[in-house]
């Protein structure tokens, strides 16, 4: 498959094809209101309320009406002139719940946008979205047409008449795109269940539930996103305001899972008024949401960027050495995208708590953790090079990845082996699906007006990369690639730089004070180094995220310099032992809760 990075330099993030309609709505407690609607308005107002540029080409009324005028100052609406009464017209009953009936549908002039009247210039588009028309089959002659400008991404909605009538069309036009977006009806009718739905490796699936939240679907890989707090007034255009600020998260770079995130907060905000006055408003949207049980503290934050600034120890790594490939060796590429995946769970648990760190030795050797799997992948890569392409990655019997690992006391000593087996497996099938080589992945990455953020956006599609949504390994192999000797990456200047978020670093988040717990019982829990669910780890992780971020923005140092600093002070401030304040070069700023650990969860995300 054609590895295509997003565009940078464009006029429009987002094309919507699909449009506006003059709506009357029904609604719990006997109200009825007519409003602005149409899934093409609310999915492009949803984008442009979350910071994308946004076009929707839809039948344009002339003269425009009072209540579409906000609309049309907000997109550049492009399309077929018509009467204001031509366009669609629908009414709707709300029973609660989310649930409605589809009471009249007029859909006026919608049949006079065909492909050929799509200007030419938005061939650089980042992601045209078509969103459900009348029929699938005019959908899937947008999606056909639109394939053939190359660069831009396609995506999809569809609705539940139009799988009943046109099952086979929907399901043709699933195919034919990157992203498709379907409630759990849909999803029902179209794939017999949730449970059977799938994707390709380079498509992703959003599958919304209501108040539950969505499905974020990469492949045979499934994460829920759970739903915001809302008080539903007009549900109307919940599910396409989700895909608007989806595709506006996406077009900028986020991972699917975050950007759907931060998509159901403003659904669950939109329908808390009529119609789609949320999305006019001067409200910014909301960004993903703040578990306020783990926060971060903006003074400490301070203090210890400034700290940091002052460093001249705090510089970024090479990766070169003992433990890496010589420079210029010519599997490096391959050994750094198969090994990187597999740096994750170097610890033991006992009774539900944290027991100990893995700690094993290899040829005489007695190394910890991700040292241990470095030494052991590079004394492979001189046995066997080819070890580590993707194909024989995809097929890698566990018993070879066993010995590859094992021990000068011949154990193999991985707390989770069978992950570790699991994720060489789904990222040589995706490789060997895509056809992919890390060489090309590269090479298109390199090509890129912004290259980390293509490689990033590459590896969404990647088993043991895709996985993460905050990118741990994905942007720790950006920064290998761009700090080795041979600078196989060069990200161009002012791009990005997401954290890398480990548990080493978020042991020293809560010790030095950059964020705090301020739940009783969850300190209690990470005191006593016990067995956290998922939601305590992600509070704890997302505010560690957003710690390093900003203390590598006020002290102004490359995240490469800003983690390697702060994975190093796993050595000053270990998991089992006394830490060494007195060597610490941010002893004179730290808040000393050493009493704190980082969150105990098995995970391959770090």
């Amino acid at each position: 498959m054609t590895l295509k990075p997003l565009p940078v330099n464009r006029r429009l993030d987002v094309l919507v094809i699909g449009g506006a309609s003059l709506d009357v709505l029904h609604l719990v407690g006997g109200q009825t209101v007519s409003s602005a609607g149409g899934a093409g308005l609310y999915t492009a107002l949803a984008a442009h309320c979350a910071g994308a540029r946004v076009g929707m080409f839809a039948p344009r009324p002339d003269p425009m009406p009072d209540v579409l005028e906000p609309a049309a100052n907000r997109t550049t609406w492009m399309g077929p002139v018509v009467p204001p009464d031509q366009l669609p017209r629908f009414e709707i009953a709300h029973h609660g719940g989310g649930r409605a009936t589809l009471v009249n549908a007029s859909w006026g002039a919608e049949s006079q946008l065909t492909p050929d009247a799509l200007p030419l210039d938005l061939r650089d588009t980042a992601i045209v979205h078509i969103a459900a028309l009348r029929s699938a089959e005019r959908q899937l002659m947008f999606a056909r047409a639109c394939r053939s400008w190359g660069r831009s991404r396609l995506s999809a909605g569809t609705y539940g008449r139009s799988i009943a009538n046109e099952r086979d069309l929907v399901r043709a036009l699933f195919e034919s795109v990157e992203l498709f977006f379907m409630n759990e009806n849909e999803v029902n009718l179209l794939f017999g269940n949730v449970d059977a739905a799938r994707t390709r490796p380079d498509q992703v699936l959003f599958v919304t539930l209501g108040r539950r939240g969505a499905l974020v679907i990469q492949g045979d890989y499934i994460t829920h996103v759970p739903g915001a707090h809302a008080v539903e007034l007009d549900p109307t255009g919940a599910g396409d305001t989700f895909c608007g600020a989806v595709l506006a998260g996406l077009a900028g770079g986020g991972h699917p899972a975050m950007t759907a995130c931060a998509a159901a907060a403003l659904a669950a905000e939109m329908i808390g008024d009529i119609g789609p006055a949320r999305l006019l408003s001067d409200q910014p949207a909301p960004g993903v949401p703040v578990d306020v049980r783990c926060q971060s503290n903006s003074d400490q934050i301070r203090r210890v960027a400034e700290r940091v600034s002052q460093l001249p120890l705090v510089q970024p790594f090479s990766f070169t050495g003992d433990l890496f490939p010589s420079v210029g060796h010519p599997a490096t590429l391959d050994f750094f995208f198969a090994t990187v995946l597999q740096q994750f769970g170097f610890w033991e648990t006992h009774n539900g708590r944290y027991h100990q760190p893995m700690i094993a030795t290899i040829d005489g050797h007695r190394l910890k953790g991700s040292d241990y799997l470095w030494y052991a992948f590079r004394r492979q890569l001189d046995r066997d090079p080819h070890f580590f392409s993707s194909a024989r990655q995809a097929a890698l019997p566990a018993d070879e990845l066993g010995g590859v690992l094992q021990s000068d006391e011949g154990k193999n000593p991985m707390p989770a082996f069978d992950l570790h087996v699991q994720s060489a497996r789904a990222y040589g099938h995706d490789m060997q699906s895509l056809r992919w080589t890390a060489a090309d992945v590269v090479a298109t990455a390199g090509q890129s007006e912004q290259p980390r953020a293509a490689l990033l956006d590459l590896l969404t599609h990647v088993g043991g990369y895709k996985e993460d949504p905050l990118r741990k390994k994905a942007m720790l192999l950006a920064l290998i690639l761009e700090q080795r000797p041979e600078h196989f990456l060069r990200p161009a200047p002012g791009e990005a730089e997401p954290p890398v978020i480990d548990y080493h670093l978020m042991r020293s988040c809560l010790r030095i004070g950059l964020i705090e717990i301020r739940d009783d019982e969850l300190r209690r829990r990470v005191i006593g180094r016990e067995e956290l669910v998922a939601e305590d780890e992600w509070a704890i992780r997302w505010a560690a995220y957003q710690a390093i971020q900003q203390v590598q923005r006020q002290s102004g140092r490359s995240m490469g310099a800003v983690d390697w600093f702060f994975f190093g002070a796993r050595q000053r401030c270990p998991e089992m032992t006394e830490p060494d304040c007195e060597h610490c070069a941010v002893n004179s700023v730290c808040m000393h809760r050493k009493e704190l650990f980082q969150p105990v969860i098995r995970t391959t995300f770090y």
